[in-house]
């Protein structure tokens, strides 16, 4: 009982943990996963995505510091030196699921939920040393959430909803244009918004399409003789 009691007066040795943060290169680790982590949120606030840059440096840099305190904390006579690094997968579940949202009829924000995921692995790589591992998984997420995006859209396999903003004089006459115009595109008109601005109307509305339906759609409407101008804005509920 005593010498347990004896363990809790012995001040803590400062001197001992910033040698072993030197020794062990935690400074650099951390700071690789702080670069890893803002290169992955980069691509996400270019795509005006919830989780943007800080939000995904700290994750990498978060989960690169708890790998590292792991063993820190676990000291040179214990095994177990996973015990707080463990942990992550069940802590950034919970954050990525904060992310998905189930809104008209669709499910959005799982792939800001899985890049979330997948960043605090690159800061756990970072934070065991394993800086090659992390900067080609690095890689692999910024060529998966960019490039396979673009190619599933140019080839036609991926929908993504698009806001469709109509705008004339005669807000009756754009209706039926709009109506005709989903018609031919076999799609139904939901979500109409309608609003005027001096002798300006507008009507928008959103769809969730292919790359070659929403082309087909926009060249319907500029064909309808009610419609003025038309105009589209990607959905900021997109993935």
């Amino acid at each position: 009982m005593n010498t347990a009691l004896a363990q809790f007066a012995v001040p803590f040795d400062f001197d001992r943990l910033q040698q072993m943060v030197v020794v062990n290169g935690a400074i650099g680790r951390l700071l690789m996963a702080c670069l890893l982590g803002a290169a992955v949120g980069l691509e996400r606030e270019v795509n005006r995505k919830a989780a943007g840059v800080r939000t995904n440096l700290l994750i990498c840099m978060g989960a690169a510091f708890f790998t590292l305190l792991s063993a820190v904390l676990a000291g040179d006579a214990n095994p177990d030196k996973g015990r707080v690094a463990s942990n992550i997968v069940q802590g950034i579940g919970f954050l990525g699921a904060g992310l998905i949202l189930h809104n008209r009829s669709r499910v959005s924000g799982l792939t800001s939920a899985a890049s979330v995921f997948v960043v605090a692995s690159i800061g756990m790589a970072c934070g065991a040393g394993l800086y090659a591992a992390a900067a080609v998984a690095t890689a692999i997420v910024i060529v998966a959430l960019e490039a396979v995006g673009f190619l599933e859209r140019r080839a036609n396999l991926k929908i993504y909803p698009m806001v469709y903003e109509t705008r004339g004089s005669d807000q009756t006459r754009m209706l039926e244009s709009i109506l005709d115009a989903m018609d031919h595109a076999g799609e139904r008109l939901t979500g109409v918004e309608r609003d005027t601005i001096g002798e300006l109307q507008r009507v928008s509305f959103p769809l969730i399409a292919t790359k070659k339906q929403h082309d087909r759609l926009s060249s319907h409407l500029r064909a309808e003789p009610g419609i003025d101008m038309v105009k589209t804005f990607r959905d900021l509920e997109e993935d």
